[in-house]
């Protein structure tokens, strides 16, 4: 899994805090964003965070670039309506000359096991080769394709729905290769924006699990804002 950061909204922060603040001043917002305060900045989304204002959490986006993920991750990645996708085609793109695929753990861990997915997937592989060479088109022979077949997607989310996202799937009950490229995007977007970041993630970073009877059991650790 490749997870990278194409682009963001440059200086997200004092973006957010310029939409917010422009509600109650006698001045426009270019002229915010060029003279307030970095301590005012901090104050406003201090204000904002605590507060649960987050509309202007949407003036600020991220562009990430994902490769080497399943089809069955991206399935639930776009789930997440309110983003931008732009995916890989199995339309338009041809697998004859090779098709990678990824392996859960659970199945990798076992010889046996591994030996059956791998007889699948190179059984699938071959009969999607085999109605292409018949002249099928790719549209077409791609229902053959596992939810294994790897995939590329570029995603684009302001920083209000990151911020939900990452509740959802850095949680230890998401499935494990959403919650693996969760964190990774996590991990990237934190330093550019350090404060409205801070305590993002899980939500039992930031108090209670609300999963009751279907808890993990096993939160983790309280992250608090500078």
């Amino acid at each position: 899994m490749q997870v990278e950061l194409l682009y963001h909204t440059p200086d997200p922060e004092r973006a957010i805090a310029t939409a917010a603040r422009l509600c109650y001043a006698p001045v426009g917002a270019a002229e915010l964003m060029e003279t307030m305060p970095a301590e005012r900045v901090r104050s406003v989304l201090s204000t904002i965070m605590e507060s649960g204002h987050f509309s202007t959490l949407e003036h600020a986006s991220y562009t990430f670039a994902i490769d080497g993920v399943s089809r069955a991750l991206t399935h639930q990645l776009v789930r997440h309506r309110l983003a931008s996708f732009n995916q890989q085609s199995q339309r338009y793109v041809k697998f004859t000359s090779g098709l990678e695929t990824i392996k859960p753990g659970t199945v990798a861990q076992s010889a046996e096991a591994s030996q059956v997915f791998d007889e699948a997937v190179e059984a699938a592989k071959d009969a999607y080769a085999k109605l292409v060479e018949l002249g099928i088109p790719a549209e077409d022979a791609r229902y053959l394709l596992p939810n294994a077949a790897e995939t590329k997607i570029v995603v684009t989310m302001n920083v209000r729905e990151l911020l939900h996202f990452f509740d959802l799937r850095c949680c230890n009950r998401a499935q494990w290769e959403i919650r693996e490229m969760a964190h990774r995007m996590l991990e990237l977007a934190r330093p550019t924006a350090p404060y409205v970041f801070a305590a993002a993630g899980a939500p039992c970073v930031r108090g209670v699990c609300p999963e009751g009877k279907m808890t993990c059991g096993n939160p983790y650790p309280s992250v608090q804002r500078g």
